[in-house]
């Protein structure tokens, strides 16, 4: 079922944000530190495990795929709002730190688009 792939991606979720609040503890730091990244790598080796060992219906494989699919930009989108507010703050530096980010990624773009299949 659909609903396990949730269940999956919800226990990832929770033990990765464990883990960065554990580590921003750890390194007195005020907040998470890439909890998002370890939930992420969680639920890939978790899908990975049950895949190998036949552990996992395909329907349930099917609710993981579509929800790691949707979780990357969800999450990404929602932690690059949380210090827009300190970035702009901070001064200039932020700023330009941010926007050559973009723009090298955005160059990027049509470079990666080079090595698809069409």
């Amino acid at each position: 079922m659909k609903i396990y792939g949730v269940a999956i991606l919800a226990a990832c979720f929770l033990v990765g944000h464990i883990v960065g609040d554990s580590l921003g503890r750890a390194f007195h730091l005020s907040g998470n530190l890439g909890g998002v990244g370890f939930a992420m790598l969680l639920l890939v080796f978790a899908n990975d495990y049950f895949k190998r060992n036949n552990l996992i219906p395909a329907e349930t494989e099917n609710g993981i795929l579509f929800w790691s699919s949707m979780y990357i930009p969800v999450v990404v989108a929602m932690s690059a709002t949380q210090n827009v507010k300190a970035a702009l703050s901070g001064g200039w530096v932020a700023l330009l730190a941010g926007i050559f980010a973009t723009a090298a990624c955005f160059m990027l773009v049509p470079l990666f688009s080079k090595f698809t299949k069409k």
